[in-house]
């Protein structure tokens, strides 16, 4: 192989140029997703201050845990026990750690 057929493949981790270049094309749609989703949770983050701000101006409190309940038995009845981390780590990141 030549040092233009062997680079693509050092750099992807696969063996065959043809395997390369579609690892090359996937990573491209992940990171495409990668964005978005960190946009969806900035956007998820905004929201979630708005509610947190309107619940203490009206006397409530920063935290409703029953609806932080609800919110992890959707994630970990959606994506099994790593939902349950990952919507743990969207709260920490959404009220701040209680």
């Amino acid at each position: 192989m030549t040092a233009a057929t062997t680079e693509p493949t050092e750099k992807t981790g696969a063996r065959t140029v043809e395997a390369a270049g579609l690892i090359s094309d996937a990573r491209e749609r992940i990171d495409a997703l990668d964005d978005r989703i960190i946009g969806l949770v900035q956007e998820r983050m905004a929201v979630s201050a708005v509610i947190q701000k309107e619940r203490i101006a009206s006397g409530g409190r920063r935290v409703n845990l029953s609806r932080e309940m609800e919110i992890l038995a959707t994630y970990r009845d959606a994506l099994g026990k790593p939902g349950t981390a990952l919507a743990m780590t969207l709260l920490e990141l959404c009220r701040g750690k209680i």
